[in-house]
């Protein structure tokens, strides 16, 4: 059985120990990726920190690029150094969510026992059913996109999540159309995606709401037209101003609970509210109904952008060669493996877009 290095989470909010791990050969339908790249997600972090509960010991890690090493048996459409994005998308293909184009809500995931165990035996998490914080992984043939050989592995790890999750939170859920208003409430690595989804279906105006200064000012490098400062007093009075108007779709791209009590202040006649930022586990939000119902206003949660991997991947990936998606900016530092509680660590000073692990 092959040996990979990984980083293990072994008690949380306690820094990853890298530890040699055994990593079982893919069984009928797996295929096993050699990583060139994962990016840290706020997601990797909350887990780690215990937010969400889980077992232990785990390995995270979710937004990852490589090359296919080996493949289980039945695998079909890929190849032996296919270059793949992968992602935490298990899909059984069959299910009513799946059937019905939604399969980051697949009924039957079934992910069956982790392929990752150490030297005595005991086995380790595949957190979310990825576990890229490692070397190599094995995962499901329905987790991976091949995309171009000309794309650098940081931009395909980041397609694996933060991407999709912004761009498809504006586009396959809020369903933007041209010329509506939208505000982006974070400016972080999934509300920057956000807004360049915005951006990309044609909205009239983007506002970008963030606690920083300097993030606001990168969101209008991202296509922001206008941002506000959500330390301001009655900051969605700011927004309303910048719109003339309330707006047609505001996307929460952080877990904050202040932001999600504020969010339907932004909105005006029949607009939405694109939940996507994860609070922890029993954090409760307040809102008041009656204006909900009175205004026909919406909220809609959305989980990794509702994306169907094989559709909306390649397609920004096609956009990202035209030059009109940015990737390449959203990488803030690039760290090894054995740097990897440093690169966490700088990922929650809240400046980082997406710190990289590269192999």
């Amino acid at each position: 059985m092959p040996q990979i290095k990984a980083a293990v989470c072994t008690g949380f909010n306690d820094p990853l120990a890298i530890e040699t791990l055994d990593l079982r050969a893919p069984l009928a339908g797996e295929i096993e990726v050699t990583l060139d790249a994962v990016a840290i997600c706020h997601s990797d972090i909350h887990f780690a920190e215990g937010g969400w509960g889980g077992d232990l010991p785990a390995v995270y890690g979710h937004e990852a690029a490589g090359r296919i090493t080996a493949l289980g048996d039945g695998v079909a459409g890929l190849a032996l150094g296919n270059r793949v994005v992968v992602t935490l998308i298990r899909a059984c293909g069959t299910c009513a969510n799946c059937a019905g184009g939604r399969p980051t809500i697949c009924d039957t995931p079934n992910p069956g026992p982790s392929p990752l165990s150490r030297a005595d035996g005991t086995s380790v998490v595949q957190a979310m059913n990825c576990g890229a914080f490692a070397e190599r992984v094995v995962v499901d043939q329905s987790q991976v996109v091949p995309l171009p050989e000309d794309m650098p592995a940081e931009a395909v790890a980041l397609l694996a999540c933060g991407v999709i999750t912004g761009i498809g939170a504006v586009v396959n859920a809020a369903k933007l159309r041209a010329g509506e208003d939208v505000v982006v409430i974070g400016a972080g690595g999934v509300g920057l995606n956000a807004i360049q989804g915005a951006r990309i279906a044609g909205a009239r105006r983007i506002v970008a709401v963030d606690m920083s200064d300097e993030k606001l000012a990168i969101a209008k490098e991202f296509g922001a037209t206008d941002g506000v400062l959500a330390s301001a007093k009655s900051p969605w009075r700011q927004a309303h101003k910048a719109l003339g108007r309330g707006a047609d779709a505001v996307i929460v791209t952080v877990g904050a609970i202040p932001a999600y009590n504020d969010a339907p202040r932004y909105l005006g006649w029949g607009g939405r509210m694109i939940m996507v930022g994860m609070p922890h586990s029993g954090a409760m939000a307040e809102y008041e109904p009656v204006m909900l119902a009175y205004m026909s206003q919406g909220m809609t949660g959305s989980k990794m952008g509702d994306v169907v991997l094989r559709r909306d991947i390649p397609w920004m990936a096609d956009l990202y060669r035209q030059g009109r998606l940015k990737l390449d900016e959203l990488v803030s530092g690039r760290w090894s493996l054995d740097q990897i509680n440093d690169a966490i660590a700088d990922t929650k000073t809240g400046g980082a877009k997406r710190n990289v692990i590269l192999f």
